[in-house]
């Protein structure tokens, strides 16, 4: 049977690196999550664990996962804002779900310098 770390062990690290990553200070994301500052402090070192509203918010404002902030995935990197756009995609049917996978995939071209407006 294999040890795993448990999610207690893995979030401080997991926060601060996000954190870090968007380039915000303690101060600024207790601002953008509106909490305390000292909130996330204790966060980061362990010495409090969010509540499950308050992880929640700090996923949010760090646009991760709380699979990411748990340890249950390794990359954090836009996953967030690709599970917002699955669930709307999810939604979608006939021709509007065809017009948004063109869009996707004209969007990833222009972004990868293919598209009509390499700008």
């Amino acid at each position: 049977m294999v040890e795993s770390t448990p999610p207690s062990a893995i979030f401080p690290d997991r926060l601060r690196t996000a954190r870090e990553y968007r380039g915000l200070t303690q101060g600024e994301l207790a601002k953008r999550a509106e909490l305390q500052p000292s909130a996330i402090s204790h966060f980061e070192t362990g010495a409090r664990k969010p509540s499950f509203d308050n992880l929640r918010l700090l996923a949010d404002t760090l646009d991760v996962t709380t699979d990411y902030l748990l340890g249950r995935v390794d990359e954090f990197k836009n996953i967030a804002g690709a599970d917002k756009l699955h669930r709307d995609y999810g939604a979608l049917i006939g021709d509007d779900r065809k017009f948004a996978d063109d869009l996707i995939t004209l969007l990833a071209s222009k972004a990868a310098g293919k598209g009509p407006d390499k700008r």
